[in-house]
C-alpha cells in the first residue's frame, strides 16, 4: 500500500511539473502553431477551416441552436494563451469532430458581446489561431 501511495504522489508531482512547462508549438504543416497575442499575425479565413468549424461559425452568427449544453459558456483562458480580458469576455463553442464519441478537441472561442474576435483550436486549448468571424 505504501508503494502504491508513493507511486501516486510521484505521478501527481510529475504531471503538475509537466503542465507548468511551456510546450513548443507544432510546425505549421502539423497543425496550429501560433499563440495569438494582442497583435495577432493576421487572421485565417473561414474557408481555410474544416467544414464543421464553418458550421459552428454560422450557428454563432445566428445565435444557435447549439448541439452541446457547454456551447456559449464562458471560456476562462486559464492557460493565458489568449490576450488578457476580464472574465466573461471569451465564450467557447464546440466544433464537431466526425466519428468522435465526445465533443472532441476542436473549439471556436469568441471574444466580446457581440463577438468581435474569433479564435480556433483543434488541440483542446493548447494553441489558438485567430480567425475571421462570420460576415
Amino acid at each position: 500500500m505504501r508503494k502504491l501511495l508513493g507511486l501516486v504522489i510521484v505521478l501527481v508531482v510529475a504531471l503538475l511539473a509537466w503542465r507548468q512547462q511551456p510546450h513548443a508549438p507544432l510546425p505549421e504543416s502539423a497543425g496550429p502553431s501560433t499563440r495569438p497575442t494582442a497583435a495577432a499575425e493576421g487572421h485565417r479565413r473561414p474557408d481555410s477551416l474544416p467544414p464543421e468549424a464553418r458550421q459552428t461559425l454560422a450557428r454563432i452568427a445566428t445565435g444557435g441552436p447549439f448541439p452541446h449544453p457547454q456551447d456559449g459558456t464562458v471560456f476562462g483562458n486559464y492557460e493565458g494563451l489568449l490576450p488578457a480580458q476580464p472574465r466573461g469576455y471569451y465564450h467557447e463553442y464546440t466544433v464537431e469532430t466526425p466519428a468522435a464519441r465526445t465533443r472532441g478537441a476542436r473549439r471556436i472561442i469568441t471574444g466580446g458581446n457581440p463577438p468581435s474576435v474569433y479564435y480556433y483550436t483543434d488541440d483542446h486549448y493548447r494553441s489558438f489561431r485567430r480567425i475571421e468571424g462570420p460576415r
